[in-house]
């Protein structure tokens, strides 16, 4: 899955229609291609709006959402061992966060390494113009002496430019990335392949990536946290049709509209559906399309794998790099991995 910038400098223009210059084109061209797929979809990437980051922090906080918690227990109680892992040289490093977000769970780390005095930079990476420019200022607030790099692109356009910038420098310092909070999961299984070789490919001997993994547990653990009871996933989920129709003016009537989960424990596989709920044609104006809806008919919207401790070794050995750290909460429903270049 490829992460991709939200502004652009150009307006898209087909035959006499055009799309306003401030919309991602990345979401004209999936709204385009994925509602005209069988089934219908569209990329989970595009949740991220300034109301779509505003209710994922509130799901983070939700008592049925155990990822965000048992994350932050591993950080909170390992950071000195992730330090070691991170400078065993003492050598400076700079810590990259690929989709950082609001950063609540990377706080600790900063202040953390800030305390110990530590000789690093922090570059937070976010297709979110606004979650960025939010967690910027609540850290320059937090630590004025920390440096910062913070960069608003897609992922691995951002290492390419904070690894020529070092270059630059004739400075070589150790890269440590972090990819937290499952996002590996919304990735296929073939996706995650790509995606930690075109990292391999960016990164030196040495570099480090601490992603974090949900684990495989009980079912209804992991059912519960994409049904939670205050609906805010469902609102997560519908948000996305709000955006459409704010973007691209379209004709979502969400109340015609619902949401849907599921997960396999075969496969360690959920997935998040909106459904419809009667036959409907929608209209994107924009797009100058119209789309047809069956009652029942779905669009896939996300999909949030689930992990054993093998397949994340397989993982990195498929990929070419080393298993070096193991970090897990006291329930073991999750895992931060150190991957060594």
């Amino acid at each position: 899955m490829a992460v991709y910038r939200n502004t652009f400098s150009e307006s898209i223009t087909s035959d006499s229609l055009t799309v306003s210059s401030d919309v991602d084109p990345a979401l004209v061209e999936e709204v385009r291609t994925g509602l005209q797929k069988t089934p219908k979809s569209l990329s989970s990437r595009f949740f991220y709006d300034a109301e779509g980051s505003r209710i994922f922090a509130e799901i983070m906080h939700s008592p049925d959402y155990y990822l965000t918690r048992s994350e932050y227990e591993i950080l909170d109680t390992q950071k000195a061992a992730l330090l070691r892992q991170f400078t065993p040289d003492n050598r400076p490093f700079e810590l990259v966060e690929l989709g950082a977000g609001d950063g609540l769970k990377t706080k600790i780390l900063l202040g953390f390494f800030t305390s110990q005095k530590v000789d690093f930079t922090y570059a937070p990476v976010d297709i979110s113009a606004d979650a960025l420019e939010g967690l910027v200022i609540d850290v320059r607030r937090q630590w004025p002496d920390l440096q910062l790099n913070p960069r608003h692109d897609d992922y691995f356009s951002a290492l390419e430019l904070l690894s020529g910038e070092s270059n630059s420098r004739n400075e070589n310092p150790r890269k440590v990335v972090l990819f937290l909070g499952s996002n590996i999961g919304n990735f296929t299984s073939d996706e995650a392949i790509i995606f930690y070789q075109q990292l391999y490919s960016r990164l030196q001997p040495g570099d480090l990536v601490l992603t974090g993994f949900d684990l495989q547990k009980h079912p209804a653990v992991i059912h519960a946290a994409y049904n939670d009871r205050q609906g805010l996933t469902r609102a997560f989920n519908m948000n996305l049709l709000r955006r459409i129709n704010r973007e691209l003016d379209a004709n979502f009537d969400l109340s015609a509209f619902d949401h849907y989960e599921t997960y396999n424990p075969e496969n360690g596989e959920a997935r998040s559906y909106l459904v419809s709920q009667k036959a409907q044609v929608v209209a994107i104006n924009a797009l100058d399309m119209t789309v047809p809806f069956q009652y029942g008919e779905i669009i896939h919207t996300e999909i949030s794998r689930k992990f054993t401790r093998n397949q994340i070794e397989q993982l990195a050995q498929q990929t070419g790099f080393s298993m070096t750290g193991w970090f897990t909460d006291c329930k073991s429903y999750f895992a931060d991995v150190v991957f060594e270049r």
